[in-house]
């Protein structure tokens, strides 16, 4: 097994953000690709903490949970570590009052906003993010109807 690279497991967690007019908040990176705010969970950290600070550190938004949305995981290779990460990342599904959003990390985010689904959708790089996308409009829909 000599030169067989070690993968680097990193357990993550985020947020499907949705507005009171059905919009979705989304986040567009240095690299110019389109998703939701996450981050690594660090010892001992809540994954429904560290998913909530995430949206308030990279958004700027006050989000609150409403329901789990599933996970996602995806490979890539860090340049940094010269290794292959696995990140894992727990979902959970959002909803704020307003649109009001502000880029915490102008380093590593370029834009921002809240837009309709179907512009989601198409801007959204990743098919497992608009996968999951689909599936939190839908279980969103049904919890605020149940709500109202």
């Amino acid at each position: 097994m000599k030169g067989e690279m070690d993968m680097l497991l990193r357990n993550c967690a985020g947020g499907v953000v949705f507005s009171s007019n059905n919009k979705v908040f989304l986040l567009q990176n240095e690299k110019g690709e389109w998703g939701f705010p996450k981050g690594v969970i660090k010892n001992g950290e809540l994954q429904s903490e560290v998913a909530l600070r995430r949206v308030l550190k990279e958004g700027g938004i006050n989000a609150t949970i409403i329901s789990p949305a599933g996970r996602t995981n995806y490979e890539f290779f860090s340049v940094t570590r010269q290794q292959p990460v696995c990140n894992r990342i727990t979902w959970y599904i959002m909803s704020t009052e307003n649109e009001d959003y502000s880029i915490g990390e102008p380093d590593k985010y370029k834009k921002a906003g809240f837009f309709t689904i179907e512009d989601a959708m198409e801007k959204i790089t990743y098919s497992q993010d608009r996968s999951l996308l689909h599936v939190s409009y839908l279980k969103y829909k049904e919890v605020m109807s149940v709500a109202s």
